[in-house]
């Protein structure tokens, strides 16, 4: 049997789709406006973000003084230093091993440069020593060359260190004021909203906070697994430096990408000029197999029981926050992720029927 189109239902069905196509671009064009005002704002917002994410990790033990009776304060002091000289306490413990085998070291990489000529030399390269000259001289006039250029790019990296300091410092005194009087936002908030805002925002609030703390124990839980993974096969194949260089695996795990491959150069240079080119490349492999277990199997599993998220919705994240803007878009994409579903699963929560349980009694009858 033919079926004839309703023109009716085809208007119909026409205008909704209007109105919703022209509603989610609405929403889409709100949306972009926000991106682009937190682009303009960004030197305020990144250091607002660091301090609120160094807040989470502090404040379960800012929490246990004031519960003691410890004027907030006094606790938020107590803790802001505690964390200052923890942070210089890790500094110190791979700079101090590092410097005092410096000596060793460079000699190490003088001599890994030397084999390398030395191997280069024979077969199957038989690379000469005026090649190898000519090369370097080579090198030189392409450095003189581009030397405007090296210049540029060392400014830009002095200008990015001193941002980075001036962000530190901002983030420190943004944890400092959270610590100590992050408890009288929410009812502060409450009284600066109408209406029904005064309920829906602070709740979602107090959940997206509960959200980033989940966020940053499991990021440190991975980076305590990669520590002692890695740590361990370092000491098993001999590396020097295993302390440091484990300690800098668990800080570099809080920078996705980036200081995962930071922290793995070093310790395959450092096995390198120390242990040979054999150990390197089994301290290669270890990293690469820590890595990708992590990546693909602890990273995920963990935060997606911490922060209600799939582990293939944390993967896409990851995915998509590093090519849209970066080392920082990976670093955000997984709590961001975590945020827009505690505000979508509460906006679902509120806009939601509750459904009518049948009765089971016989003849449907309530008792």
């Amino acid at each position: 049997m033919s079926v004839t189109l309703s023109s009716t239902k085809t208007r119909a069905a026409l205008r909704v789709s209007a109105r919703v196509s022209g509603e989610l671009l609405i929403v889409l064009a709100m949306t972009a406006v926000a991106v682009w005002a937190l682009g303009r704002m960004w030197s305020v917002v990144w250091p607002l973000i660091v301090g609120l994410l160094l807040t989470t990790l502090t404040w379960p033990i800012a929490r246990f003084l004031r519960r003691r009776g410890w004027p907030p304060a006094l606790a938020a002091s107590v803790v802001t230093v505690l964390f200052l000289l923890v942070a210089a306490g890790v500094v110190a413990l791979i700079a101090v091993p590092v410097s005092s085998q410096s000596g060793q070291l460079a000699d190490g990489v003088v001599e890994g440069i030397q084999r390398l000529r030395e191997w280069a030399s024979g077969p199957p390269l038989n690379i000469g020593d005026d090649q190898i000259t000519g090369a370097f001289d080579s090198a030189t006039a392409r450095i003189q060359d581009s030397l405007g250029s090296m210049v540029t790019t060392v400014v830009t990296g002095v200008s990015t260190v001193v941002n980075g300091v001036v962000t530190a410092v901002l983030a420190i005194f943004l944890m400092f004021f959270m610590l100590k009087d992050g408890p009288r936002f929410l009812p502060w908030l409450e009284r600066q909203l109408p209406g029904r805002l005064a309920t829906d925002v602070p709740a979602v609030a107090s959940r997206g906070w509960e959200t980033l703390g989940e966020f940053v124990r499991s990021q440190a839980y991975v980076g305590l697994l990669d520590a002692v993974l890695i740590g361990l096969g370092l000491w098993i194949v001999g590396v020097p430096l295993v302390l440091p260089l484990a300690v800098l695996t668990f800080v570099s795990a809080f920078v996705p990408i980036v200081g995962a491959l930071f922290a793995g150069f070093v310790a395959v240079l450092i096995a390198l000029v120390s242990n040979g080119l054999t150990d390197a490349l089994i301290v290669l492999a270890i990293i690469v197999v820590v890595q990708q277990l992590e990546g693909n199997v602890f990273q995920p599993m963990i935060q997606s029981r911490g922060l209600g998220l799939h582990a293939a919705v944390i993967l896409l994240a990851v995915t998509l926050g590093g090519s849209l803007a970066g080392i920082v878009g990976s670093l955000l994409a997984v709590p961001a992720a975590a945020l827009i579903a505690v505000a979508w699963n509460y906006l679902r929560e509120q806009l939601g029927e509750e459904r009518q349980e049948p009765d089971a009694s016989p003849g449907g009858d309530p008792s």
